[in-house]
């Protein structure tokens, strides 16, 4: 058998081996640092991206509630603006599209599970209402319901958020949706469904 040469110098077989072990080892920890490497770039990309995003005109922030502060004989009052987390069924809303209202405390608990939930004055126009429920038919994690006495026409909240719009058309919407949709709520990982209520799609 041959025997491999390096700066002229012939190598034993013992040598040869060591080589190729090492190289093994070198091949070895490349196949487990590049994969943890690219996760880590992309996480960072991810930050970064998250860091710069421009702000959405117009969204308000509340210090943000504890979570599970649950109470099954709690019950919320509709009118003004819809709550932006806090005390709340021990039960969530499934998510989906609701013609008629939602009663508050199951939507809150769908908000700590990441939701958005975006609510309409019950007099918007239909053509308005149609608009919303197209932006948002088939996208998980979006409750869509009227809200009696609502003071704005449409509102769309997070847990600890809030954006006020006046009409289907406004761009704020998909950038809020997309901005927050299971990022705010101290469970945004947790399911939207398998809750209460049947929505339409």
């Amino acid at each position: 058998m041959s025997k491999e040469v390096e700066n002229g110098r012939k190598l034993s077989k013992k040598e040869q081996r060591r080589q190729q072990v090492a190289r093994q080892e070198r091949n070895r920890k490349m196949r487990l640092i590049i994969p943890v490497a690219v996760v880590l770039l992309g996480l960072a990309a991810l930050v970064a991206y998250r860091a710069f995003q421009s702000e959405i005109e117009g969204v308000t922030q509340v210090a943000a509630a504890p979570g599970s502060q649950h109470d099954d004989l709690l019950q919320i009052n509709f009118g003004g603006l819809p709550p932006m987390g806090g005390a709340h069924a021990s039960q969530w809303q499934n998510c989906g599209i609701y013609a008629e209202p939602v009663l508050p405390q199951y939507a809150i608990h769908s908000m700590e599970h990441g939701a958005v939930w975006i609510t309409y004055h019950p007099d918007l126009p239909a053509e308005e209402i149609a608009a919303l429920q197209d932006e948002v038919r088939g996208q998980p994690k979006i409750l869509l319901s009227p809200y009696p006495d609502q003071s704005s026409p449409i509102v769309l909240s997070v847990w600890d958020r809030q954006l006020v719009v006046e009409e289907a058309a406004d761009e704020r919407i998909s950038a809020f949706i997309s901005r927050f949709r299971g990022q705010t709520g101290p469970e945004a990982n947790a399911s939207c469904a398998n809750g209460i209520g049947t929505p339409l799609g």
